[in-house]
């Protein structure tokens, strides 16, 4: 029995371009992160059988693929809300008010770091850096980065993504 999800396989447009993608490389496998990066953002998150289908485009084994995807943490191997909250958790962050921040996106969502909140619509989870240290604390929603944030301001930034 095969483990591959055959009902989330690319669509032709897909396919056109991950295979544009892999000819600008002289290994098509050059290609895997801006690849995987591509369908994702078709899709939320990247399936075993888009994940096949990508590793196959890009003359790649599964596995080797698979491998890729599962290091670099915003390539996304499980369905996630339709906006994705990343929030720094780095040293600079706890010293500028992480966990009161934190605490209040428990509260706010119903969700612990690696949940989804039961519409969908939110996943939070954390991430090591944003590269705003000088704003802290910061969250990313989607590719829209939130600085300088305490909890009387997520309301604000929340009700922003639907």
């Amino acid at each position: 029995m095969s483990t591959v999800d055959d009902t989330s396989v690319l669509t032709p447009a897909e396919i056109e371009a991950v295979t544009a993608l892999a000819r600008q490389y002289e290994a098509r496998r050059g290609a895997c992160i801006e690849a995987l990066r591509l369908v994702q953002r078709s899709h939320g998150w990247i399936s075993d059988g888009r994940l096949h289908e990508v590793a196959r485009l890009l003359d790649m084994s599964p596995d080797e693929l698979d491998g890729v995807a599962t290091f670099y943490n915003l390539i996304f191997r499980r369905p996630v809300g339709r906006h994705v909250i990343l929030i720094c958790d780095s040293v600079s962050y706890w010293i500028m008010g992480y966990e009161a921040l934190r605490e209040a996106l428990y509260v706010r969502l119903g969700v612990q770091l690696g949940e989804t909140t039961a519409d969908g619509r939110f996943t939070l989870l954390p991430i090591v850096c944003l590269g705003a240290c000088n704003h802290a604390p910061t969250m990313m929603i989607d590719d829209d980065l939130h600085s300088d944030l305490d909890a009387a301001a997520l309301e604000t930034v929340l009700v922003r993504y639907p």
